[in-house]
């Protein structure tokens, strides 16, 4: 299939650990088994149950082929120790586990996975140096272009600084760190902090990009409005930038597999279409997980989003402008070809001026449109002059772009009294663009009670540090 996913528009492919597992388990009570995923391997031998070595080199070079790079998942937490492996060992009582210290924190850089025995204590050298010729290796002899390293609450993101100096420092790499404020201890900072705050330290310590759990836990639990605390829609260009935005993966969601897969956390059927639209059509580096696109029909949905991403130019530091006085999510971003408006899921019933229709799906829950990229962002104070709301009214500014509601008074963005008869408030918008706007007077219990401003419109040209007066 690589010449289709090299088609569809992925750049890379996040294959499953190529090392060896013979693990399994069963769960009675369930009647679920697994095991044998690579997540609890014992040999750096290629030859695993995705299939032989000369089948993975086989596959790597059809992707490179197609302009696809492999990212290859590695796991240098745990092993299984209950095998031998003939290409590493670790043998026991050279403090190269967890187990063999006097006390785990003694040596251990990390969390436990689950009871601890088969932790390798990636702080020792000579496991360390192990783990790094190692990733040599794929990169040299098996195409990896990049590394994901997986449950890196594990282990220092120091140690994946080091590790990724070695395999080449411009190469890409991404951190599964899931775990929530309340799971640190209570005197660890990171106990009262954000989850984008503690993605922000790893990111920061470890050189490497991050799963946006920040905007996972924001999909399985927050409003649409919401969404918008993801790392990916953070207003520091670098946070954007280093987000790995995912809907579900081989983790949190189902899997057409034998036994449906783990499914921790996955999100829920009715968002999962918006949830896509989002990611792909915002900042950050998204993932697509595999079987949402070429099993369960979601495929052609995702393409269309892929295509209009890349026509945008939007890329992972895109600017992002959340519109937060619209119901669901309303959103513009800036890319280099063109500039988008998304709406899922919301009250936006006018389209603003300029703005040309980009995709409508699931029943218009996701719409989209596109105008041409503008330079920068600015501000624009706007005031309202002789204004004199009675009780239960307030003062605002309608207009033609989406920042001002679209000349839809029920969107409109609200000012406040700053000298006597005169409202006033900022306004963040694209700059070079001409605005036609109004004062209004409306009533706080009623949107549709409005007292207009009289004709003409006002009128600007947005720029840098503008002030436009209106007046009843």
């Amino acid at each position: 299939m690589a010449p289709t996913i090299g088609r569809d528009g992925f750049t890379k492919i996040w294959l499953p650990p190529a090392w060896v597992d013979k693990s399994s388990w069963v769960d009675a009570k369930s009647g679920t088994s697994g095991g044998g995923e690579g997540y609890y391997w014992h040999d750096f031998d290629k030859n695993s149950n995705y299939g032989s070595e000369p089948q993975l080199k086989q596959a790597v070079n059809a992707l490179s082929n197609a302009g696809v790079q492999a990212v290859y998942d590695v796991v240098p937490n745990h092993m299984n120790d209950k095998f031998p492996g003939t290409l590493v060992r670790f043998p026991r009582g050279l403090k190269l586990w967890r187990d063999d210290c006097a006390t785990p924190s003694s040596c251990d850089e990390g969390d436990a996975f689950m009871s601890g025995s088969a932790d390798l204590n990636t702080s020792n050298a000579e496991v360390s140096s192990r783990l790094m010729q190692e990733f040599r290796n794929l990169r040299d002899n098996y195409g990896a272009k990049g590394l994901r390293f997986d449950f890196v609450r594990g282990y220092a993101p120091e140690r994946v600084n080091l590790w990724m100096k070695d395999f080449g420092d411009q190469a890409f790499c991404v951190g599964e760190l899931w775990k929530s404020p309340g799971e640190f201890p209570a005197s660890d900072w990171r106990n009262k902090a954000s989850w984008q705050d503690i993605l922000k330290d790893w990111s920061d310590r470890s050189r490497c990009a991050v799963f946006d759990f920040a905007l996972k836990e924001r999909l399985q639990n927050g409003s649409l409005a919401e969404w918008r605390h993801g790392l990916n829609g953070n207003p520091d260009p670098a946070w954007r930038q280093i987000a790995v935005t995912f809907v579900d993966n081989h983790d949190t969601g189902y899997s057409p597999g034998q036994h449906g897969g783990q499914h921790h956390w996955p999100v829920p059927e009715d968002k999962r279409n918006i949830a896509y639209a989002y990611i792909l059509l915002s900042p950050g580096i998204p993932t697509v997980y595999w079987p949402d696109m070429y099993d369960w029909g979601r495929g052609d949905l995702i393409r269309m989003l892929i295509k209009l991403r890349k026509d945008a130019g939007i890329r992972a530091d895109s600017p992002i402008r959340f519109q937060s006085h619209y119901s669901g999510l309303v959103a513009t971003i800036n890319g280099s070809r063109q500039r988008l408006l998304i709406a899922l899921d919301a009250d936006l019933s006018m389209i603003p001026e300029g703005f040309t229709k980009a995709l409508f799906a699931d029943a218009e829950r996701i719409r989209a449109w596109q105008t041409r990229s503008a330079p920068e962002d600015t501000t624009t104070t706007l005031h309202c002059d002789n204004a004199n709301p009675g009780n239960g009214q307030a003062v605002y500014a309608v207009g033609s772009p989406v920042e001002l509601g679209a000349w839809d008074p029920a969107h409109a963005i609200a000012l406040k009294p700053t000298a006597p008869k005169r409202w006033s408030g900022a306004v963040v918008w694209p700059t070079q663009q001409a605005i036609k706007w109004k004062c209004v007077i409306r009533s706080l219990s009623n949107v549709n009670e409005v007292y207009w401003q009289k004709d003409p419109d006002n009128s600007l040209t947005t720029s840098a540090g503008t002030e436009a007066v209106g007046s009843f």
